[in-house]
Parts: structure tokens; C-alpha cells; sequence
């Protein structure tokens, strides 16, 4: 990778966290849609994706936490069914294109959402069904683990669609939702055997550092519009170039 291509995946990797923990994600999907764009290997990709999960993610939560958006009855039946198939999921190693194809179609979830749904309003909070959320949960983990992504970008707009969180809230509870996915889908792949490389150790500060800004000014009033867009563009063109040209 050139200079001024590794300058520009950097800036992009801030981009992605930044944005993706401004509403309690952890951003594995934006990571991996990087790597897909910049032909990073799957096989660094999914656990490089998981380890920034869990220092963005945990960074999102606190912010949110402290702000008293999170719901703890909740969260524990979503994570009790969804940690252990997370765990199970990272053990499961797919072939390249079938992996690319998934990864391809869950893009498209972020993009919609940062698109046409910036903002969705709750009006009147549901209450949440244990038994729905243990399934919900479960699914989720499951593909968490396999595809290498902490289960954010599938669990809020599911939650918000139930109603039984506002965004705040839904932010609070998919950030740790994140968090406990990812630990347990990397300690899956780590069973199996994962490669770690010396590059990571940038990635982690530089998305660090976007995660923090993205957090603190996601709990305040911050107009993301323009960043919101651009991010879609490249999930876009990661999406086209996972699903086009998987082969």
C-alpha cells in the first residue's frame, strides 16, 4: 500500500469510527468494508474488525451510560442468547465468497440506515418480550461470529422498529451488545487460529480515537449529515465490489 493510499485508509478507518460510535456501534461492518475496498484478507480483516469492535464499542458505551440511556433488562436477554452462538459463529470459517456475498448484503443495512433513516423517532416505548429477545439475540450472535461484526448494525434498527428503545437508549444497549459479541466471536476464532499483524496496533489508535470524538459528540446535539453521506458512499462501493466481484 502507497503512502498516500495508507493515508487515506486511515482517515477513512477515523471516518468509520467516528461515525458508526456516535450511535452506539462499534463499526466491524464500515472495518471490514475497508479492508474490502483497500483488498485487505479476510483472514486479518475479521479479527482486526472484532478488536477495534471492542475499544470503540466499550468507548460508545461508557458515553452513553453515563448519559443514562441504558436499560439493563433489556440487554441481558439479548446477550444471553447471543454470546455463546457469537463464540460458535467465530469458530466457523466460510469460503471467500460466500463470505464476501454476506458481507455484500449486510452493507446494505448500514447504508439504508445512515441514508434514509438518520433519525428514527420513537413516540411511545413498547415493552420488550424476554422470549422474542433471547431469539433475536441468538440469531444475531450467530451471525456476529461468522461474518466477524459485533451485531449493532442488525440489532438497532430492530429494537427501534419494536419500539421498545428510543435511539439514545438503542445506542446504550448496542454498544455493549457489540462489546460481549465481539470478545466472544474473536475468543471463537482464536480457537480456530487468527492472524495478527503489526499494522493492527495503528488501527486500534486510529480507531480509538475516532470512536472517542464519535461517542462524546454522539451523546450531545452534532450535525453529521455531511459525514453520514460520505460514509454511505463507501459502504456502497465496498457492498458493489464484495458482491460484483466476489467470483
Amino acid at each position: 500500500m502507497t503512502i498516500e493510499l495508507m493515508i487515506l485508509f486511515y482517515f477513512l478507518l477515523f471516518a468509520v469510527a467516528f461515525l458508526y460510535s456516535s450511535v452506539g456501534h462499534g463499526g466491524a461492518s464500515g472495518y471490514l468494508a475497508l479492508g474490502a475496498i483497500f483488498d485487505l484478507a479476510k483472514e486479518v480483516m475479521r479479527p482486526t474488525a472484532l478488536l477495534l469492535n471492542l475499544f470503540v464499542s466499550l468507548t460508545s458505551f461508557i458515553q452513553f451510560y453515563r448519559g443514562k440511556h441504558f436499560i439493563f433488562k433489556i440487554f441481558w436477554p439479548l446477550a444471553l442468547a447471543s454470546i455463546p452462538m457469537a463464540f460458535i459463529g467465530g469458530r466457523i470459517n466460510i469460503d471467500t465468497y460466500t463470505y464476501k456475498i454476506a458481507l455484500g448484503i449486510l452493507l446494505l443495512i448500514p447504508i439504508i440506515r445512515f441514508l434514509f433513516f438518520p433519525n428514527i423517532a420513537v413516540s411511545e416505548i413498547q415493552k420488550s418480550n424476554p422470549g422474542l429477545s433471547l431469539i433475536i439475540g441468538a440469531i444475531i450472535g450467530f451471525i456476529s461470529g461468522v461474518i466477524g461484526i459485533g451485531g449493532g448494525i442488525i440489532l438497532s434498527p430492530i429494537l427501534l422498529l419494536l419500539k421498545w428503545t428510543d435511539q439514545k437508549q438503542t445506542a446504550a444497549i448496542s454498544a455493549l451488545f457489540i462489546f460481549v459479541n465481539s470478545l466472544s466471536g474473536l475468543i471463537g476464532q482464536w480457537t480456530k487460529g487468527i492472524e495478527f499483524n503489526f499494522n493492527m496496533i495503528g488501527y486500534v489508535v486510529v480507531a480509538f480515537s475516532g470512536g472517542l470524538c464519535g461517542a462524546y459528540f454522539g451523546a450531545m446535539k452534532f450535525n453529521q449529515n455531511v459525514l453520514r453521506i460520505l460514509l454511505a458512499l463507501v459502504l456502497i462501493l465496498a457492498a458493489y465490489k464484495l458482491i460484483f466481484t466476489a467470483a
